[in-house]
């Protein structure tokens, strides 16, 4: 008599007595999966891509919230930003703003790292010093600050100790960008600061004896180990910078409200006022789209250039 042969087809599993057979061990763990990413999964359809698609509806409607208006208008609101005659301003002083900020916040961080990885009495004390800002509130920071820059307030009142007579410095257009750059820096480069140190921590040791030994000095082995290993890093808090650069608001609207004039006027600031300020909701929503598509080309090409400058890129 012949036996019957009962193993089940490569690929699939045979289903325990008294459970459905399509009831597999696979479509078990697809199902934990599918509720183990299902939160992240509606709070990124809730809050990212259904205002994604709000944002780009809005833009071509007329939307005044007081005049309870709501039409259609096609491309009107991009044919009135192709000719807005403040957005040249606001995009270059957008443009001053995150420069200045990025360039000031990652040079100073990694220097910062730099002096805090040596071997020195006292750099936990001043690593908590420059990361405790980070943990500061916001608003509290950047109010604790105009106090400060005001004409007689403790930054001029340090420089006449030297026999210096600052200025106003938030009245001024260029003092007025320098200062919120500053600001801005001093509140957040602790944080790169901590992503470099633990990149610097993270560099073999044996490179820079190897290194020493061939005769290497300390630029030669700052170029060529120290700046190769923590490439990712300098990514990483690149793309991060940049993206908070654009979408400043609180420290604009606290120190400078975009004054003097327009000179601290940003994208993000000039979106508030005519959304919230001028209830122009419709054009708001544009320039919304215009900020969207400058982050999105910005974090491409930084995304891209990383097989050139970043270690381990293929």
């Amino acid at each position: 008599m012949t036996a019957v042969k009962t193993d089940a087809p490569p690929g699939r599993e045979q289903s325990r007595p008294g459970r459905p057979g399509w009831w597999t061990a696979r479509r078990r763990d697809h199902l934990a999966g599918f509720l183990f990413t299902a939160p992240q999964l509606a709070g990124t359809l809730l809050f990212v891509l259904l205002p994604l698609g709000l944002m780009f509806w809005y833009s071509f409607h007329d939307w005044n919230v007081l005049a309870g208006g709501f039409t259609w208008t096609g491309g009107e609101n991009y044919e009135r930003l192709a000719q807005d005659p403040a957005l040249p301003g606001v995009l270059g002083a957008t443009a001053a703003f995150s420069v200045g900020l990025v360039a000031l916040n990652l040079s100073l961080a990694l220097v910062l790292a730099i002096l805090l990885n040596q071997r020195l009495a006292g750099t936990i004390v001043f690593r908590t010093i420059f990361f405790s800002p980070v943990a500061v509130t916001l608003v509290a920071w950047t109010i604790v600050w105009r106090f400060l820059l005001q004409d007689d307030g403790g930054v001029n009142g340090l420089l006449s100790v030297f026999g210096a007579e600052g200025p106003n410095w938030l009245r001024g257009e260029t003092t007025a960008m320098v200062s919120v750059v500053v600001v801005q820096v001093l509140k957040n480069v602790g944080l790169n600061m901590v992503l470099f140190l633990a990149a610097l921590q993270g560099v073999p040791k044996e490179l820079y004896e190897a290194s020493t030994i061939d005769g290497a000095g300390a630029w030669t082995r700052f170029r060529r180990i120290t700046m190769p290993m923590i490439s990712p890093t300098i990514l990483l808090t690149s793309i991060i910078t940049v993206v908070g650069s654009l979408q400043v608001f609180a420290q604009i609207d606290v120190l400078t409200s975009g004054g003097p004039g327009t000179s601290t006027t940003v994208l993000v600031y000039y979106l508030y006022q005519n959304a919230f300020q001028f209830h122009d909701f419709g054009y708001g929503a544009t320039l919304s789209v215009l900020l969207f598509a400058i982050v999105l080309v910005l974090t491409v090409i930084q995304w891209q250039m990383r097989r050139k400058w970043v270690v381990h890129e293929d």
